[in-house]
């Protein structure tokens, strides 16, 4: 089993997305009866575009993320606040999650578990396809682990966090496949796709307050301002905006532009590139989509959605757009936001990520993006503050280094979820009402869901169909 185990983890340490996604989608598409050349060629656009978009995301974050890191700096120097709590991002986070012996247990049961709740129809996600990301699950089992030295406690703690977030994707995969265009595709990751819960609840409350008439969103704002407003000008200006605060103390110097023209170019190559590889994604899954129809129709006309990276849909106008504006309110927000002690750094890269369950719901409308992505964002600062003295533990145990400075380490991504992480803390209290709770509540959830499925997606197409502009309804 050690051995399986291993091997598991090894393929993921050395397989990325780009690979392991299109062997899925090979092995998918002959499932569904495309023929070989057909089902090679789906699995080849997937992997180049994946490829594609790991390229452009690895040589657009060293150019902003010193930006980032400067910003922090001023802005801390500005309101002499000290946050002892450095974000040490995703990446490192992953590293810690699959260091511990909870991490390579659930690398195995988490493909069991996965791939049994889709052919059982207790989802309609096919999770296994983004299997990486299953360290988001283990982190919070770890650290479960660690403090109460119950195994079980742990790996239950992942498995329900497991089942919450794939009842958060289904109940958004529809939008989230409609708004990126990716047909019958879907987030799963849990630090992604947790926020489209809010951006549920809090919409109608939006909508009173009249943020549904303000019509922010890229088609609307090129419509409007002309040239300015098209995608890969936005991106330029929104870069330069972005590099003129990260370069504030070097504003007069040849070498503070040269940065900062840098960034500019950068994002708006982002803006123009990203969608251009988009479509080839897209590609890849037309055959799958057409045969799939032909074969669920004879087995009860079934929808599902198989679970993609989040990266595709980064650069997404809306998505980088409102996720690059939230770079410098959340550096703001950490400073005068009472309890807080993180100094949110390196995942505020990762926030175009994270806004994606909310540009789904709200049809790529800014205005409530902003809105609803400040508000719980903050909340999850001050759940990463909360956790961060024991995730600090858990990584010191795993052998990771802490930063130079720096009294405690958490990830604004990962540990910022205020709804799950409440489930976390359910189990690490221990009590056994707590821990009934949070299941019941994921009980009846999916009872609600499973009963009402076609009134709630209908639900939320009407609600996203409010952010609609009256030229793009052809009114």
């Amino acid at each position: 089993m050690e051995a399986i185990l291993a091997t598991l983890k090894a393929i993921i340490d050395n397989f990325g997305s780009a690979i392991i996604v299109p062997f899925i989608i090979f092995i998918i598409a002959l499932i569904f009866k495309v023929k070989v050349q057909k089902a090679f060629l789906s699995a080849l656009y997937a992997g180049v575009s994946l490829m594609g978009f790991t390229l452009i995301l690895g040589a657009f974050t060293p150019i902003i993320t010193p930006m980032v890191k400067n910003m922090s700096q001023v802005m801390a120097g500005v309101t002499g606040v000290n946050l002892n709590t450095f974000d040490v991002g995703w990446q490192a986070t992953s590293v810690v999650a699959f260091a511990t012996s909870a991490g390579m247990i659930y690398l195995g049961l988490g493909i069991l578990l996965q791939t049994i709740l889709f052919l059982v129809k207790w989802t309609n996600i096919f999770q296994p396809s983004d299997l990486w990301n299953n360290y988001s699950y283990i982190v919070w089992g770890a650290m479960v682990i660690f403090k109460t030295h119950n195994f079980i406690l742990g790996i239950a703690c992942m498995i329900l966090l497991n089942l919450y977030s794939l009842l958060i994707s289904e109940l958004v995969a529809k939008r989230w496949s409609k708004y990126y265009n990716y047909p019958n595709c879907t987030i799963i990751a849990m630090h992604n796709v947790e926020p489209a819960i809010f951006a549920i609840l809090f919409d109608p409350i939006l909508n009173k307050l009249g943020f549904n008439k303000l019509k922010l969103n890229p088609k609307s704002i090129e419509k409007k301002i002309g040239f300015l407003g098209e995608p890969m000008t936005l991106g330029f200006f929104l870069g330069m905006f972005i590099g003129i605060l990260g370069s504030i103390n070097k504003l007069g110097t040849i070498a503070g532009w040269g940065d900062i023209l840098e960034a500019a170019i950068a994002t708006s190559a982002v803006m123009a590139i990203f969608p251009k590889i988009a479509s080839m994604f897209a590609q890849a899954f037309a055959p799958i989509t057409e045969a799939a129809r032909k074969f669920m129709g004879k087995a009860g006309d079934r929808e599902w959605y198989i679970a993609v990276n989040d990266a595709v849909g980064y650069g997404e106008p809306a998505t980088l757009t409102s996720g690059l504006l939230l770079i410098p309110i959340m550096i703001v927000v950490s400073t005068i936001l009472p309890g807080n002690q993180v100094l949110p750094v390196v995942d505020l890269l990762a926030i175009p990520y994270m806004v994606q369950g909310l540009v789904a719901v709200y049809k790529g409308n800014m205005s409530k993006i902003l809105v609803a992505g400040t508000i719980w964002f903050s909340l999850g600062l001050l759940m990463c503050t909360y956790t961060a003295p024991l995730f600090t533990q858990v990584a010191i145990s795993a052998g990771f280094a802490i930063p130079a400075g720096a009294a405690m380490i958490t990830s604004f991504n990962i540990l910022g979820k205020p709804m799950l992480g409440f489930v976390f803390l359910a189990f690490l209290s221990g009590n056994p009402v707590f821990i009934a709770i949070a299941v019941i509540v994921y009980a009846v959830m999916f009872a609600v869901f499973k009963l009402k499925n076609k009134e709630i997606v209908a639900y939320l197409d009407r609600q996203a169909e409010k952010n609609e502009s009256a030229e793009e309804a052809g009114v």
